[in-house]
């Protein structure tokens, strides 16, 4: 079986407090993107759903919502993100 590593790249992301409030601001950068969000306060608890290619994702409260190298957007949980992604330093 061969083995590949995850090439590294550079993405944006925002953790999301599963308030309305914080729901707001990430919807318009998800809209700014040309994709579809949109906060359900009808579910419990609230959601922020995202429209992706493999169809509508939900978050959650502390879920990242991540800006892909394509300028896509998905919700990514807390414990993947933070095994997967570490914060960018000046060095690059």
């Amino acid at each position: 079986m061969n083995r590949f590593r995850k090439k590294p790249v550079v993405i944006e992301a925002v953790q999301w407090d599963g308030t309305a409030e914080g729901a707001g601001p990430i919807i318009n950068w998800v809209l700014e993107g040309e994709q579809v969000a949109r906060y359900l306060d009808d579910a419990t608890p609230h959601i922020l759903q995202i429209q992706t290619l493999e169809g509508d994702m939900n978050a959650t409260a502390g879920d990242w919502i991540i800006k892909g190298v394509q300028g896509e957007f998905y919700p990514c949980k807390p414990d993947i993100f933070d095994a997967t992604y570490e914060p960018e330093t000046e060095e690059g």
